[in-house]
């Protein structure tokens, strides 16, 4: 992923004239790939949206499929190949020619792409937090000992393990509306979710309470999308770089060099999460172990112009306060278990 200082010089450069030129250049017909869930086409049909704005003579079409991760929803991520087998397909569809670009949650985005692919623009930050939802309990802390909660994250199982150890954590996967469901039926006191999908899908008022990062850090890339496409395509990356948003471009590219430096995956609980201010990113992130019984976290801040160094300072950080122990320990066989 370019650097923001790249971004921003890359904005300046442009200017009006490059602006009008690129939408003069349009394509008559640009395809997005996008996975078929409900959340996932409403972020295609936004990006969608913000394209036939921006380049009003060329027809937007939306190419939904269903990946490997949708179609195996009775085993948890961690053991089936991680958040990549959302990606994949995708890629593929990209690759063949299919589609021009590719639209994903950048929490979702494997750490390093594989060759031939780029993220040409991350959009504005939707909020990034956790929500926690519930029927009948107001706050995560006023559950009760042995209250079932549902997650489909190791990042939420370690936090919530090691900050509630009285909890019966139990894996939920399935579109939001299916995990929503499983918690009406009963089948949950409660369930974690991310803000940013329940609010996109409008189903905010299902949101009981608002997790701080202090309580469950988010994912890497939480509430940002990302706009993947060939990297032999630079008349694509110039016209979807008019989406690319450059401060949550500078968050996101400084969690993910922190994630990808200590080889974050579906198998490792670990969230990162940025926040720019005055020219300055305030990093935190933390790695654990899925019980919870050790978490190790830190923070770190630096210029905005240098999120990757940022990203892997803090990872190196963290390997020194004890990270590399518990990074270990998920390496040997059997060690996620049935998270």
């Amino acid at each position: 992923m370019k650097t923001v200082k790249n971004r921003l010089e890359f904005n300046i450069m442009c200017g009006e004239a490059a602006v009008n030129n690129a939408a003069k250049q349009a394509p008559e017909g640009l395809v997005i790939a996008s996975r078929a869930s409900a959340l996932a086409m409403w972020q295609a049909r936004h990006v969608q949206a913000r394209l036939e704005t921006l380049y009003p003579r060329t027809k937007v079409t939306i190419l939904g499929m269903t990946t490997r991760g949708d179609r195996i929803l009775g085993t948890s991520l961690a053991k089936i190949g991680g958040k990549g087998l959302f990606v994949k397909e995708l890629e593929d569809a990209l690759a063949r020619g299919e589609a021009d670009v590719a639209v994903h949650s950048m929490k979702d985005v494997p750490m390093s792409l594989p060759p031939g692919f780029t993220v040409a623009a991350v959009t504005e930050r939707a909020d990034p937090r956790d929500a926690f939802v519930s029927r009948r309990w107001a706050t995560l802390g006023a559950l009760p000992e042995g209250a079932r909660v549902g997650t489909s994250s190791l990042r939420r199982e370690s936090q919530l393990r090691a900050r509630h150890p009285g909890l019966n954590i139990a894996p939920l996967r399935g579109n939001v509306h299916t995990r929503l469901d499983k918690l009406d039926a009963g089948e949950f006191d409660a369930v974690i979710l991310a803000a940013a999908g329940l609010e996109r899908l409008g189903l905010a008022e299902r949101i009981t309470a608002l997790l701080a990062p202090e309580e469950s850090l988010p994912a890497v890339g939480q509430g940002a999308l990302g706009l993947e496409c060939r990297d032999d395509r630079p008349d694509m990356a110039a016209l979807f770089a008019r989406l690319d948003h450059a401060a949550t471009a500078a968050c996101v590219a400084a969690e993910r060099a922190f994630s990808r430096a200590l080889a974050g995956s579906c198998n490792v609980p670990l969230g990162g999460f940025a926040e720019l201010a005055a020219g300055r990113l305030h990093l935190r992130g933390f790695v654990g172990a899925p019980d919870g019984s050790r978490l190790v976290s830190g923070e770190i801040e630096g210029p905005a112009a240098e999120p990757e160094a940022l990203g892997a300072a803090l990872a190196e950080r963290l390997r020194a306060q004890g990270a590399a122990e518990i990074l270990a320990a998920l390496e040997e066989p059997g060690a996620v278990g049935g998270a």
